[in-house]
């Protein structure tokens, strides 16, 4: 049997539908339902294959993950049990070494020659009780990112597209800028978030052009991207 989340059209299985009429389930938008469906399904005998994008489907974990951790801050937080300031004073440090590896590790990724050594992990920075510095790692790691779409738009000799990856990059530096401002009164927030929108647009937009126009096929340095 065949069970999809109202994308059948997208997915394909409405051709599957068409033929097996009553071996296809669609279970709405409701990917954690339509899991579970699949399991209870599964123990009559039947082999239930589930379809669905991909982020949607490993959304259902992360969905399954925020609850019980929500649950659990609740719990702790009612025992007094952690200390909760230090907690919310991790995030930003945290979020900004991510930025700052995420942009190594794409970086590494076009640099690695084919049959090289695996390329070894990078040092974790220390922490600071300041905010310049994980302003610099973020500012950097997306940089980084940014970079390598540039010189992948430029090996595919796209050069509009290294334009949309550098706008992204200039909006992303507005949206920093912007965080540092006011929110209190709702015109900021709504700048603020329009410049966020337009710029994580542009680059989604980039990366999916980048895509249409052969990135599949090019060749890395003996491997394909």
């Amino acid at each position: 049997v065949v069970m999809d989340a109202d994308l059948a059209a997208a997915t394909k299985t409405g051709v599957f539908k068409k033929k097996f009429p009553e071996r296809f389930f669609d279970c709405g938008i409701a990917e954690g339902n339509m899991m579970s469906v699949a399991a209870g399904i599964a123990t009559t005998g039947k082999i239930p294959f589930v379809s669905t994008f991909a982020i949607f489907a490993a959304g259902v974990a992360n969905v399954a993950i925020a609850g019980a951790l929500k649950a659990t801050w609740k719990l702790l937080y009612a025992a007094g049990v952690c200390d909760f300031q230090a907690l919310n004073a991790m995030f930003f440090p945290t979020q900004s070494i991510g930025f700052m590896l995420a942009g190594v590790g794409i970086l590494l990724m076009i640099c690695k020659k084919k049959n090289s050594q695996s390329l070894a992990a990078a040092a974790v920075p220390p922490v600071f009780s300041g905010t310049f510095v994980f302003v610099g790692l973020m500012v950097a790691g997306l940089g980084m990112m940014d970079a390598v779409l540039c010189i992948l738009a430029a090996k595919l000799k796209k050069p509009w597209l290294i334009a949309i990856f550098v706008f992204s990059f200039v909006c992303s530096l507005c949206m920093g800028y912007l965080s540092s401002k006011d929110f209190a009164q709702a015109s900021m927030n709504w700048i603020a978030e329009g410049v966020n929108v337009v710029g994580q647009g542009t680059l989604l937009v980039g990366a999916y052009l980048l895509h249409k126009n052969g990135l599949a096929d090019l060749d890395l340095g003996g491997k394909k991207a």
